[in-house]
């Protein structure tokens, strides 16, 4: 069975310790991310149906598709941010958009105590709760399905808050954010791993000549599935660029937001404490 913590969502804290002008406003808008789903345009409603229902199609390869549009190299990027992340016994981790359980599963091999997984897709959940038996991981983290915007998790109640490869599909990144500092406790820590904008020239042409031109084809061929390949390589492209993103994170009411490049800029890791 999927499990939920047990407390019900809260509103947002309406009090800031901080009490700067980045106080995050307690119903962010949609940003200009939540009117497209990769190039199309779209109802932001129908947006969250859309990435399901794209989820719903890679689950069982969800593996597969990050190997192909990463050439593998998302298994370093996730030890990468595992080690910002630092686990230890008495921390709670919330990874969400956490589908097949990779970041939990490296919290707990890496000594974390306690790993709640959320996913707005519940055959994704189902995933990674099938991955956990096969690998005999019976304890120490739970699965639940639940929208990034609206997390059924109740506040100032997780130590970390990890999203990967995820934060871009959602239709309200403010909101997502907002919510993100809602759970973390105060002094928690927040970390987002996404295929980001690539910052060299030479190797910017190169990942767009195979992000466009190689990628969808072989979506189609490995896992016979071209149009949410081709998804997935739009929405890193409407994804704001790094320093964007910092500010956005920054308004969220989160301090010392800092970015980390990886293979020059394919992928970024954006941190922050809760304040």
């Amino acid at each position: 069975m999927l499990r939920a913590m047990t407390d019900p969502h809260t509103p947002p804290d309406p009090k800031n310790a901080s009490a700067n002008a980045s106080t995050p406003a307690s119903s962010p808008g949609v940003g200009p991310e939540g009117n497209w789903f990769g190039y199309k345009p779209v109802d932001p409603d129908a947006k969250s149906g859309l990435v399901r229902a794209v989820f719903d199609s890679v689950a069982g390869r969800y593996d597969l598709m990050n190997d192909l549009m990463s050439g593998g190299i998302h298994r370093l990027w996730k030890d990468t941010l595992m080690e910002m992340v630092a686990p230890k016994a008495d921390m709670t981790l919330l990874d969400v958009a956490g589908g097949t359980g990779d970041i939990a599963f490296r919290f707990l091999q890496r000594g974390g105590g306690r790993a709640v997984v959320c996913d707005i897709t519940e055959s994704m959940v189902r995933v990674g709760r099938d991955r956990s038996f096969d690998r005999g991981i019976l304890a120490g983290v739970d699965w639940t399905v639940g929208d990034a915007e609206k997390l059924p998790i109740a506040s100032r109640s997780v130590d970390a808050y990890t999203i990967a490869f995820g934060l871009r599909n959602v239709t309200r990144i403010d909101a997502a954010l907002s919510e993100a500092r809602r759970v973390l406790k105060p002094g928690g820590k927040f970390f987002c791993l996404e295929f980001s904008h690539v910052v060299l020239p030479v190797l910017r042409e190169v990942y767009d000549l195979y992000s466009f031109n190689v990628l969808p084809k072989l979506g189609r061929m490995v896992a016979g599935d071209e149009d949410s390949y081709r998804y997935l390589v739009e929405s890193i492209r409407r994804f704001p660029e790094q320093q964007a993103l910092v500010k956005r994170i920054e308004a969220a009411g989160f301090g010392a937001v800092r970015v980390r490049n990886l293979t020059g800029g394919i992928a970024a890791i954006h941190s922050g404490w809760r304040i």
